[in-house]
């Protein structure tokens, strides 16, 4: 429910007095967050480089990105680049060289996965380059609001999901 402190009181007077409620305060919902922020910047970019939006996303993974080096058997190579890319688009693989049967593959994690530290590194880089394009990006101060949102939604929402997990489970 929503409404002004006098109708909330009336509201719960008339409630079991057994119930338990969450009170927050309301606020505006906000049409644009962090992730969504960074997707129109890089929309941005890619018009103005004359570029793919995703190729630019996926430039900028690997150029700012978060990754790991996997030495693998060359027998299952393919099968690994196969399922790590179909991970997501930023999911990317970059073979670095074969010896002895084994292959070095960089394999890079898309930004779904970031922690809330990597993700506002990642999209300081993304607001840098599209300023060094000359493309008006929000202020310091709005940027800053947006990841601070963004980090609380990730916590929120990691929050729920153990929450519904531990109801599943019965814990």
């Amino acid at each position: 429910m929503t409404g002004t402190p006098i109708e909330l009181i009336k509201y719960l007077y008339e409630q079991d007095k057994n119930k338990i409620f969450d009170l927050s305060e309301h606020s505006e919902k906000r049409s644009i967050n962090a992730n969504n922020y960074c997707w129109a910047l890089i929309g941005k970019i890619s018009q103005v480089m004359n570029i793919d939006k995703e190729d630019v996303y996926k430039d900028y993974v690997k150029n700012r990105g978060i990754f790991r080096t996997i030495t693998i058997d060359d027998n299952a190579k393919n099968t690994f680049i196969t399922a790590w890319e179909k991970l997501g688009l930023g999911y990317i693989c970059e073979e670095k060289g074969s010896s002895r049967g084994f292959t070095d593959i960089i394999a890079y994690y898309g930004t779904s996965s970031y922690n809330t530290k990597q993700m506002a590194y990642f999209i300081d880089y993304v607001v840098q380059e599209a300023q060094n394009l000359g493309i008006e990006t929000k202020t310091e101060q709005e940027i800053n609001e947006l990841k601070e949102r963004w980090e609380y939604e990730v916590k929120k929402s990691k929050s729920n999901w153990y929450s519904n997990v531990s109801k599943r489970k019965g814990i």
